[in-house]
């Protein structure tokens, strides 16, 4: 089976040079850029060298597309990119409304297309107050598989400073993970770490990630993916002990062989390392 994708590589669609080199990277998956990166002068310009690129894409690589936040960009956006390699959007700002709307509009692009009807799934960004306080209807909203976070613009609009660990912003991590567990999404993508030279803050800061439940993370560079990849990948003992686990019990409790009560809980920890070393047979992650 294949395991979640760990690590999301921003690449802004107007830089042609950067575009093959993203997609020839460590990364999991590449999110081409249409949005923030893009000077408004180059939009266009990013549409042809992102759609030009899609038509090349190696079999095997996923690639999606952050579109505008503006409605009249995004369907430009969509217009122009929508084609049988794209995996889906990334929706930026994401609340209820433009959801819906980024629904239609790949709906409509689809037909136009002759494309797989749903196929192109939506990853939305809580990165405003009102997508916090609606992330359980972000998370219900058509096409979306799971979420990701955009904390600068989230902190610059609830005026928060935060520290260099982002402390003040960890209360609503555990908000975007609640409710995607809930919706029975796959596990959340966390927020990019913008200093891109300092690899002992990138895997601590992206170990905390995962242990607040994160099992992704987007990255600015790709010097940053060794760290995001390996923080994701559960180490061989993990794998291991997990195997021994869901091999020594079949959902019933009991105590294992180093005298730790085994619960189902406990089991479905263990598949979820599983899956994600993409161990056959695992249930997904």
């Amino acid at each position: 089976m294949t395991p979640p994708a760990r690590s999301f590589l921003y690449v802004p669609g107007h830089r042609e040079d950067r575009l093959r080199k993203a997609v020839d990277s460590d990364a999991d998956a590449v999110v081409l850029d249409l949005e923030d990166a893009v000077p408004a002068a180059d939009k266009e310009r990013a549409r042809r060298a992102v759609r030009a690129l899609l038509a090349a894409l190696p079999p095997g690589r996923s690639a999606w597309v952050r579109v505008n936040s503006d409605p009249d960009l995004a369907a430009e956006d969509v217009a122009a990119v929508a084609s049988p390699a794209l995996a889906g959007i990334w929706v930026p700002k994401a609340e209820p409304d433009p959801l819906r709307r980024a629904d239609d509009l790949l709906t409509a692009a689809e037909r136009r297309h002759h494309l797989p009807e749903g196929g192109l799934a939506v990853v939305p960004l809580v990165e405003t107050a009102l997508g916090v306080l609606r992330v359980e209807q972000v998370c219900a909203a058509p096409r979306v598989t799971r979420l990701g976070v955009g904390e600068a613009d989230l902190a610059g609009e609830l005026r928060l400073r935060p520290d260099d660990r982002r402390s003040e912003l960890h209360g609503i991590r555990l908000q975007v993970v609640l409710a995607s567990a809930a919706a029975g999404l796959e596990a959340p993508v966390g927020p990019v770490e913008t200093d891109v030279r300092d690899t002992g803050r990138l895997l601590e800061t992206t170990t905390t990630l995962l242990r607040q439940g994160f099992r992704a993370r987007t990255a600015l560079h790709p010097r940053q993916l060794a760290t995001i990849n390996a923080v994701f990948t559960p180490t061989e003992a993990e794998v291991a002990e997990a195997a021994a686990l869901v091999e020594d019990f079949t959902g019933n409790a009991g105590v294992d062989r180093t005298g730790r009560f085994v619960d189902p809980a406990v089991l479905r920890a263990a598949h979820e390392v599983l899956a994600r070393a993409g161990v056959p047979g695992a249930p997904p992650a």
